[in-house]
């Protein structure tokens, strides 16, 4: 089982990634302790050259792990076929006891990879470095989570087993059940619909004023966060049903599959990328007043209000037009 080819994939990007944020994390706690840019050393001299080496390198892997999460998914769909009782990839991930843990910290991963490399991004837009201690501390915070992420992926590749009979979505997006995923199914359909206007509201308020003021990035954020939690539970009470044109069908990972047209994707990844967006905007605005960051940051910024405002958008344009185009009647 694990050497299919995209298993494999997989954890060669895992295992990397991890390697590399050892060896960044290691580097990372030599800046945190003795960078100064005011010196002009031998060492701080050292410190700068290897600077830029460790940033790309783990630039590179954390680019990897933003690819390596819609891999994930799409793997843990393809090899539900594999397992007595799967239809989607909710089956493969229920084949034991790490599927959804490994789910989560690969989301979790991809939007702390995200947020480090607009902080990079932000760093090399000064000539002093202004950023290295801030973007240090985030990596060695990070590290952590990437080796936390290939231990429970490794773990939970280890384990599959085709002879376990798993269970199917039917089973967890139900109402009857207890956890997160009943108490978005039970949700409303009215009620997911208002929240999920409600939420678009405001990203769309947030991010104009951001746009007119140059002010107010921190709320986009909120607001970028809380449209993401608004959305998930919105995909799962609500959009799902209107996508299957079926009243009891919530699963929000069948619409990954072709026979629905892969309209997952076109959901999922504006959402994730406009959430990821809004963060970064609240996350670089806080540099604004660096010195060396005044002239060119704030440019940058805005320009990540702009692109999650456009992923929110392409988002509510999918939902629109997935309830738009469905035969399903759910209310009137």
């Amino acid at each position: 089982m694990i050497f299919q080819a995209p298993i494999l994939a997989l954890l060669l990007v895992a295992g990397l990634a991890s390697g590399v944020a050892l060896w960044s994390a290691g580097f990372g706690w030599v800046v945190l302790r003795r960078w100064d840019i005011a010196s002009g050393t031998g060492r701080q001299l050292g410190l700068e050259r290897t600077t830029e080496l460790v940033s790309t390198l783990f630039g590179l892997v954390m680019l990897a792990e933003l690819a390596a999460l819609l891999l994930f998914v799409y793997n843990a769909d393809r090899m539900a076929s594999l397992f007595v009782g799967a239809m989607c990839a909710v089956g493969t991930l229920n084949v034991n006891g790490w599927g959804f843990p490994a789910l989560y910290l690969k989301i979790a991963v991809f939007f702390a990879a995200a947020l480090w490399l607009m902080l990079d991004r932000a760093d090399r837009l000064g000539r002093d470095y202004p950023l290295a201690r801030v973007k240090y501390a985030g990596l060695v915070l990070i590290a952590p989570l990437v080796v936390a992420d290939f231990g429970v992926e490794l773990t939970y590749f280890l384990g599959l087993e085709t002879d376990v009979i798993t269970s199917c979505c039917s089973k967890l997006f139900t109402p009857v059940n207890d956890g997160l995923a009943a108490e978005m199914t039970g949700l409303a359909p009215g009620a997911a619909l208002w929240l999920l206007a409600g939420g678009g509201a405001f990203v769309a308020v947030t991010g104009g004023l951001t746009l007119g003021t140059g002010r107010g990035h921190g709320w986009l954020a909120l607001a970028g966060a809380a449209m993401f939690a608004v959305s998930l539970a919105a995909i799962v009470s609500v959009i799902s049903l209107y996508v299957y044109d079926h009243p009891n069908h919530h699963c929000p990972f069948c619409l990954l599959q072709r026979e629905h047209g892969y309209y997952g994707y076109a959901l999922y990844l504006p959402l994730f990328a406009g959430t990821a967006f809004a963060l970064g905007a609240g996350l670089t605005s806080a540099f604004h007043r660096v010195p060396s960051l005044a002239g060119a940051l704030p440019a940058m910024t805005r320009r990540l209000v702009a692109l999650a405002l456009w992923g929110f958008a392409l988002f509510g344009l999918a939902t629109i037009w997935a309830i738009w185009s469905s035969q399903l009647i759910l209310f009137g």
